[in-house]
């Protein structure tokens, strides 16, 4: 069942979430964007993200763990940038594969933290040290 929960919240998050929420992110709190390296063709990604920020620190929690694109190119490449409250900061990925999840989702945005423990099948900590601001 978790593989084909997995692919139908692929398909709504590709074709429904993600593109509407590219357009609200810096109006909703909670929300940004975060941007790595595809792996294959070392092209930027931008992906929508929930989560805090923390002094310079993002907490986020992928919910499908390693089988998330973007985690995938994390592993490759831990340098990001994030984009929180329009403006756009660099730093270095940190994938918790033992924190929990669970736990964190209580300490990050409500309504993102629901819909990661509905929709997730696999959920993923991750901490993103942001380079000190310009």
């Amino acid at each position: 069942m978790s593989e084909r929960k997995r692919r139908l919240v692929n398909v709504l998050h590709r074709h429904l979430a993600n593109p509407v929420m590219r357009r609200v992110v810096g109006r909703m709190p909670g929300q940004a964007l975060l941007e790595t390296t595809g792996r294959k063709s070392g092209l930027a990604r931008t992906t929508p993200i929930g989560g805090a920020l923390t002094g310079d620190t993002f907490w986020l929690v992928s919910d499908h763990g390693k089988s998330s694109n973007y985690v995938r190119n994390i592993e490759a490449d831990p340098r990001v940038r994030l984009q929180h409250n329009g403006i756009w900061r660099s730093g270095t990925a940190v994938l918790l594969p033992e924190d929990d999840a669970r736990r964190r989702l209580r300490e990050l945005p409500r309504l993102n933290s629901t819909m990661v423990r509905l929709l997730g099948t696999n959920l993923m900590t991750v901490r993103i040290d942001l380079d000190p601001p310009p």
